[in-house]
């Protein structure tokens, strides 16, 4: 079974389905102000689609914080673009579940991208 340990590991492999074998199958997900993304397979596919945009993703995990089922989750999180260049940016991640298997029932993430897509 996935556990919170191995998530970012997950998320940064860029391998949708390592990430999606985290979440519950009706996990909801909200990217910054973007509309909610419902279930389990809507959100891994989310994810493959914005993995093609990138070459690489990286988490630093600066702090983590357990609150019963909730984890808040600070990270630098380094990009990759694919003309090679990098940029950092602060996000944080809030992730919940209060099922016995441990699967992610409701995943945040808090982030401004506009760097990420700024011409150089």
């Amino acid at each position: 079974m996935p556990t919170r340990k191995n998530l970012f590991d997950d998320i940064d492999s860029m391998d949708p389905d390592r990430y999606a074998s985290h979440l519950a199958e009706d996990v909801v997900m909200r990217f910054g102000n973007a509309e909610p993304v419902h279930g389990r397979q809507a959100v891994r596919d989310t994810w493959a689609s914005f993995c093609t945009g990138i070459a690489g993703v990286s988490h630093d995990l600066v702090e983590q914080w357990d609150a019963g089922p909730a984890t808040i989750a600070e990270s630098n999180v380094t990009y990759t673009r694919k003309d090679g260049s990098t940029v950092t940016v602060p996000v944080v991640t809030i992730y919940r579940s209060s099922r016995d298997d441990g699967l992610i029932e409701d995943y945040r993430i808090f982030i401004d991208l506009a760097p990420l897509f700024a011409e150089g």
